[in-house]
């Protein structure tokens, strides 16, 4: 079996090569690999695509739309209250 990745780990991950945030070394590694994998690369650009339309929909006044799955919301929530306590982000 290969290694194995939490998804929290692929997002902080992905979240830090986007911002620029990767060490040279590592970001030059990973580009080095998303120049020879069309697969990894699409997945990037499908990523790249969802933070732009996520950004462009929301509405900083509107509620949660109720078809959201209840157990997702509970999990960004008990995130952004981990995140908070941690001083990663500030709380609402």
């Amino acid at each position: 079996m290969g290694p194995t990745v939490t998804c929290r780990e692929l997002i902080d991950l992905l979240d830090r090569y986007l911002e620029g945030e990767l060490a040279q070394p590592l970001a030059a590694r990973f580009e080095a690999h998303l120049a020879r994998c069309p697969d990894c690369a699409e997945y990037l650009h499908s990523y790249r695509q969802t933070i732009r339309l996520a950004r462009e929909a929301w509405c900083a006044d509107d509620l949660v739309p109720a078809d959201v799955p209840r157990e997702l919301l509970e999990a960004l929530l008990d995130v952004r209250s981990l995140a908070a306590s941690a001083g990663d982000v500030e709380p609402n």
